[in-house]
């Protein structure tokens, strides 16, 4: 399957992996890779310059594909070395990357001069507009399904899809809710190039997180997920535990009054004990509506090539037989 998504990016399949915190490392990068999607590594779960090109490196050595680095920009005291981690980029030879948070617009000169295409997460047709006019490539459309940050608008992609279509020029994928063919299609049939899945790639087989992750994910449905930091205007869509919902039953209980340092408990450095020990208590951890739809543990190729080939069926099959009927 041809699409703006798979010209760009050189890749086989309009499949995108998100760059999800301590799940994009250059195990589950090379997988989707290797299965003719693009793979993603994060890079502020890697943290240092250092650290990101040792990455790439061994990413490098488990692909010849192309794999992307997610580069997220957050308003922090503390921020990480963003131009170190920029110059390992571009020196490591990634030709794809995902920028996330905060507007990116410094970093676009470096990666353009380097010939490296950026694609920008963005939760609204303005932001994507935005993207689209500071010079991105590419836009990841996410809608409120979507685990993490759906932004504040709650816009699903059954109407953020097609409105982004209307008004963009550059191509998108979509994200939020996507785990089969259904999602591929549909998402194709709404105005997307490719589609991005994130809570779907953590049940694999070579995801690198502990197996409680990937159970916790199978055994959910699609009501097992809450929205947390709401009144700090950080929403978080995350999977529902001991530790969200006490997090929760702070935010009511505090109301206008709450304060990042009231839940920190819950939300800070639990990524960790939950994605590498399986303490799946220890606080919030992203997860799409998504889950509801994930039933098994495929490999990346297993899913990736079950996805291709059911779509090839519904759009030839079902969709051809609406039209000849």
């Amino acid at each position: 399957m041809k699409t703006r998504i798979t010209e760009m990016f050189g890749i086989e399949h309009p499949i995108i992996q998100g760059g999800m915190h301590y799940v994009g490392f250059a195990e589950m990068a090379s997988a989707v890779s290797n299965a003719g999607g693009l793979g993603i590594i994060t890079a502020l779960t890697l943290g240092t310059p250092e650290k990101l090109a040792n990455e790439i490196a061994r990413c490098k050595d488990m692909t010849d594909k192309p794999f992307g680095v997610n580069l997220t920009f957050l308003p922090t005291v503390n921020a990480p070395d963003y131009p170190g981690l920029v110059r390992v980029i571009i020196e490591g030879g990634v030709k794809v990357v995902e920028t996330a948070g905060n507007n990116p617009v410094q970093v676009l000169p470096f990666f353009k001069d380097a010939g490296v295409k950026v694609i920008h997460k963005c939760t609204s047709v303005r932001h994507s507009l935005k993207a689209q006019a500071i010079g991105c490539d590419a836009v990841s459309v996410d809608g409120f399904e979507c685990g993490g940050h759906p932004g504040e608008d709650d816009v699903p992609n059954m109407i953020l899809l097609p409105r982004a279509a209307d008004e963009l020029e550059i191509p998108f994928v979509a994200s939020g809710g996507q785990a089969d063919a259904r999602s591929l299609v549909a998402s194709l049939a709404m105005g997307a190039d490719g589609i991005n899945m994130g809570t779907r790639f953590i049940a694999t087989q070579e995801a690198p997180v502990h197996e409680n992750v990937k159970r916790a994910i199978v055994a959910a449905s699609e009501l097992d997920t809450r929205l947390v930091m709401r009144p700090l205007r950080n929403t978080e869509r995350v999977m529902t535990n001991d530790a969200v919902e006490r997090l929760l039953e702070k935010e009511r209980k505090l109301g206008p009054n709450l304060k990042f340092e009231d839940i920190i408990d819950e939300v800070a450095g639990v990524y960790p004990r939950i994605m590498t020990q399986g303490d799946m208590d220890a606080g919030a951890w992203s997860c799409g509506m998504v889950a509801g739809l994930i039933n098994d543990i495929p490999t990346c190729k297993e899913l990736i090539d079950r996805i291709m080939s059911e779509a090839d069926q519904i759009i030839r099959g079902r969709l051809a037989g609406f039209v000849n009927a």
